[in-house]
């Protein structure tokens, strides 16, 4: 057998390489060879289950055949978050309440519908002093109110005002963010402070603080995860992991509710035991949006837009969902 040398072995290796690297089922995968795919996630406080998948590292993991890149931004509320989406800063939404793609959708935003959470009334609230005079939804006439503007806590107002017969215009409403609005609740420069999980469950078991009515009865409180219109239709495998991803989340917090709660607790600098009773109110169970389920979104819309909150009318069943067996959006009439 002729004797072969070190750079002569090389020189066969690399040759060898070559040819078969041009053989059927040696050649990489497209997702090796094309540049990474950047996925912007915008997500709130709130935002339980993405916030569980950053912390857990999960969903870059189911990501990464993909040759996927995720980058987390945080906003305070979800109007400036869905603002985002529309100006391609982020390409997709975490949760953000029902009433927040309305408004999206009013600004002819180019977004789509990925899933819906199952309703969760229990988990936003009217708060109020346990010595305030304010007993019944009537005694909100000529209050001031601090409420986050077209948050879920927004419409609840709304339904809240509209059971007692009274208008957006009978109250002092003032429009602040979450942290904002429990400054002004806790130093009495407002009566009520309208908000939602988990900052209802940081201040409920307060000796000085008492619920004066949830959502129960007035608004079904559904969150609704959002993409770009143009992420989704060129990466439809990206939205159906993540979708996936958060599906599996929320079953995982829910059959581990404790171990969830020590999971955000350092996050959200709230004790175990708070961020528990919140999530006991939040239904996590993720879900495709299905016209069925869907039919609150028109009441909403109805209800800013006849407060004059909205500028000009908004047919939700115009809006687009995501069909995952056909890979592309749909409009939610059909």
């Amino acid at each position: 057998m002729p004797h072969i040398t070190r750079r002569a072995f090389g020189r066969f290796a690399f040759v060898s390489l070559l040819a078969a690297a041009s053989m059927p089922g040696f050649a990489q995968t497209p997702a090796q060879n094309a540049a990474p795919v950047a996925l912007r996630i915008g997500y709130q406080k709130s935002s339980t289950l993405i916030t569980l998948l950053k912390a857990r590292g999960s969903l870059e993991k189911a990501l990464a055949p993909l040759n996927v890149r995720v980058s987390w931004n945080e906003f305070a509320s979800g109007l400036p978050l869905t603002e985002a989406l529309n100006v391609d800063a982020v390409d997709f939404s975490a949760d953000v309440a029902d009433t927040v793609p309305v408004f999206a959708q009013a600004a002819h935003a180019r977004f789509v519908y990925v899933a819906q959470e199952a309703p969760s009334p229990g988990a936003q609230a009217i708060i109020v002093k346990r010595d305030s005079a304010l007993h019944t939804l009537g005694d909100l006439k000529g209050k001031r109110i601090a409420v986050t503007k077209a948050a879920g806590s927004h419409y609840l107002l709304l339904a809240a005002l509209a059971r007692a017969g009274l208008k957006p215009a009978d109250v002092k409403t003032s429009y602040l963010t979450p942290a904002d609005g429990r400054a002004a609740f806790e130093r009495g420069s407002v009566d009520a402070w309208i908000t939602w999980d988990p900052y209802v469950a940081s201040v409920d078991r307060h000796a000085d603080v008492r619920i004066l009515a949830d959502g129960a009865g007035l608004a079904s409180y559904q969150r609704y995860y959002l993409a770009s219109r143009a992420f989704a239709d060129a990466h439809p495998q990206v939205v159906q992991i993540v979708f996936d991803q958060l599906k599996e989340a929320g079953d995982w917090l829910r059959a581990h509710p404790q171990d969830a709660a020590n999971t955000l607790a350092p996050i959200w600098g709230l004790d175990a035991s708070t961020i528990e009773r919140a999530n006991a109110r939040r239904s996590y169970l993720v879900r495709p949006v299905q016209a069925r389920n869907f039919t609150e979104q028109q009441t909403i819309a109805d209800a800013f837009y006849h407060n004059g909150l909205l500028p000009a009318d908004v047919a939700t069943n115009q809006a687009l969902y995501w069909d995952f067996a056909a890979k592309q959006a749909r409009t939610i009439g059909g």
